[in-house]
């Protein structure tokens, strides 16, 4: 959302205005803050401002996805899976369904937060069409490739191995919790990506995946969740079309530094 603000004001002075009208569009943080910053500030004027996916961790999940493709391949990958199917195996004495309920854990939580008044990023329509997305995303994604790919299972049973679907859909809630609630806490953040990664373990504990097959899902789930928020504002806009696309606004301003006072025309447009 690109903010065009106008500012057109009732003076004492000339000089006054352009100081006022510096302050609002130039440098902010070293200028005196006025009445106007304080009423600019809290307006909600931006719900569908774009939001740009951290490099970092893009890059990060898209070298997980990247490394499963890989262990599909190379010879050395491949003996590191069978290898580290091993250990886990000659500790294994049963199996469990948890992996099957605590995928969802992450995604559950957000909404119990919200409705004991833990409030995360945004309302529950606007988190629901953004946790949808990723899902959709998510699902298609593991979906495809597993048919494509035809990776046997590590215990034989079918060639849907790669990559882990359980595992995608808990990192991808895990990813949706961390960005409802990093402005709130990291903790938050840390305790769905614990359960994120204890579904993936779970997977190879009950002989189900490779290791190379739950490091991609992790990758696909954080990457369909960033991907979510990415594509949210322009899903918005198209189920909102009809929606005022600017606003006006007139609001009252003080400068303490020249001890000026008067109105100011606030246009905000997307």
């Amino acid at each position: 959302m690109k903010l065009h603000c106008l500012t057109v004001a009732a003076c004492i002075c000339v000089s006054a205005l352009r100081v006022q009208a510096q302050s609002l569009t130039a440098r902010p943080d070293t200028t005196q803050p006025t009445t106007v910053h304080y009423h600019f500030s809290q307006l909600k004027l931006n719900p569908d401002v774009s939001y740009h996916a951290p490099r970092l961790r893009m890059s990060v999940a898209a070298g997980m996805v990247a490394y499963g493709f890989a262990a599909l391949a190379a010879h050395p990958l491949k003996e590191l899976n069978r290898s580290t199917k091993a250990q886990i195996q000659e500790h294994a004495d049963y199996t469990t369904t948890i992996d099957n309920h605590l995928q969802w854990a992450p995604a559950v939580a957000v909404y119990a937060l919200n409705a004991v008044g833990v409030k995360g990023a945004h309302n529950f329509r606007d988190r629901s069409i953004i946790y949808g997305i990723s899902c959709a995303i998510m699902a298609g994604s593991t979906r495809f490739l597993k048919k494509a790919t035809r990776e046997q299972r590590p215990d034989g049973s079918n060639y849907l191995s790669f990559p882990s679907g359980h595992t995608a859909t808990a990192f991808a809630a895990a990813e949706f919790m961390r960005m409802e609630y990093k402005d709130v806490s990291p903790w938050y953040g840390f305790a769905g990506y614990a359960a994120a990664a204890t579904t993936g373990a779970l997977r190879m504990y009950n002989n189900r995946h490779w290791f190379s097959d739950v490091v991609a899902g992790a990758g696909i789930g954080i990457l369909s969740t960033q991907a979510a928020y990415v594509l949210y504002p322009h899903v918005n806009r198209l189920l909102h079309p009809h929606a005022a696309r600017n606003r006006m606004l007139m609001l009252p301003y003080y400068d303490p530094t020249w001890r000026t006072t008067g109105l100011s025309l606030v246009i905000a447009k997307n």
